[in-house]
């Protein structure tokens, strides 16, 4: 007897399958295909990371021991461990990049009035990357250094919301001051990185499109002071100044004024040099600003701990691509069901029990109605708590 939608169908609901046959019509995803479609490998990789599988043999088995609802759950042909390794290896990875950076674009606008700790109306980005590890004989692609293999996901990350608005995937020897120049800088947003990305080249382009940005000195920054603005002490603000660039290539890139504000730790009495091109906003604002720069940090520790993107499925590059970014995909698309259904847990919890509750026919809200699931001592002491929105 039929008793409902499986919470896996009910999670599907909200792909925009419009824009996902689009995707795959750009990139020409189901040329001479004939049974397995682009939408049955989705849904299986987006299976395999709501449920933590460790290989494609552990997901063909999970899948063929629940048959008889693989079909109501949208996927239309039998799951096959060899099909599935073929669709990764030969079928654009551009496909599912597209399709979560749509899911991506939804997302954003559920969470845009969403707060995160700093009073500020304009949109605020920290941009970071992660490096994740392989192994340099089965991944010889992916070139970092003489005796290791890496690949680097590059992170621009809006802060209300911690939803990613910009992913970009390299090889790990790509340097991170190099997605700036692949960036498309957002007049009036606020771009947080460390000192990795100091490039008066670049940060001057960021300048000239009418962006701001908030970043660290190096310690061998040179500078002379043109002049100084009050501080507040007490506020940890020991200085607020205008400076002009001394070296002859660094002044020749940004040849503009800067503003340099030194600020103390109350707690632990480090001395911190942040450099902006915003005049307007008070130095202790500046200061909050860069701290919040550590939501890119648990992001990706995160995605680690909680997303299949530390062993892969396929060996190629664009197996690999695929998978990192339908497990993007899979990130978004649960924090947007988060949003709409107004479900009042934590994304960690959402994902815990979705990986154990995925055929169960029940309406989604019932699987959460438990208070103690709201209880903040649900969760355990060691798991990030970054994202309860």
């Amino acid at each position: 007897m039929n008793r409902g939608k499986s919470i896996f169908a009910q999670i599907t609901e909200h792909l925009p399958l419009t824009t996902f046959r689009r995707c795959v019509a750009r990139y020409g995803g189901e040329y001479k295909v004939k049974k397995f479609s682009c939408l049955d490998q989705y849904l299986c990789m987006a299976f395999a990371q709501l449920t933590y599988r460790e290989s494609l043999r552990d997901i063909e088995v999970c899948l063929r021991a629940q048959a008889n609802k693989l079909y109501h759950m949208g996927i239309k042909s039998a799951i096959s461990r060899s099909t599935l390794a073929d669709a990764n290896e030969v079928r654009d990875w551009r496909i599912y990049a597209d399709f979560a950076e749509s899911l991506i674009g939804i997302a954003r606008r559920l969470y845009t009035e969403e707060p995160f700790g700093v009073d500020l109306k304009e949109t605020v980005y920290a941009l970071d990357s992660t490096t994740i590890d392989l192994c340099l004989s089965v991944f010889p692609w992916a070139h970092f250094r003489s005796t290791k293999a890496a690949v680097k996901m590059h992170t621009l990350l809006d802060l209300r919301g911690a939803i990613p608005s910009f992913i970009h995937i390299s090889d790990g020897k790509l340097h991170d001051v190099n997605v700036l120049d692949v960036l498309i800088p957002e007049p009036g947003a606020f771009y947080v990185m460390d000192r990795g990305y100091i490039d008066f080249g670049r940060l001057y382009m960021l300048h000239q499109a009418g962006a701001f940005f908030v970043t660290r000195a190096k310690s061998n920054f040179d500078s002379r002071r043109v002049f100084s603005a009050p501080t507040d002490r007490a506020a940890g603000v020991i200085c607020d100044q205008t400076v002009t660039l001394n070296g002859f290539y660094a002044s020749k890139e940004y040849s503009e004024h800067l503003r340099r504000i030194r600020f103390k730790v109350p707690d632990t009495g480090k001395t911190l040099v942040f450099l902006t091109n915003n005049t307007a906003l008070p130095a202790p604002t500046i200061c909050a600003l860069y701290k919040k720069r550590w939501s890119v940090e648990l992001f990706f520790k995160w995605v680690k701990q909680n997303l299949r993107i530390k062993r892969f499925y396929g060996t190629s590059e664009n197996a690999v691509k695929t998978q990192i970014w339908i497990a993007v995909s899979v990130y978004v698309l649960i924090a947007i069901v988060k949003k709409r259904l107004h479900l009042d847990v934590s994304l960690y919890t959402l994902l815990q029990i979705l990986s154990v509750s995925l055929f169960e026919k029940m309406p989604i809200q019932q699987a959460f109605s438990d208070p103690a699931l709201q209880s903040e001592g649900f969760q355990t002491d060691n798991q990030l708590n970054l994202f309860e929105f």
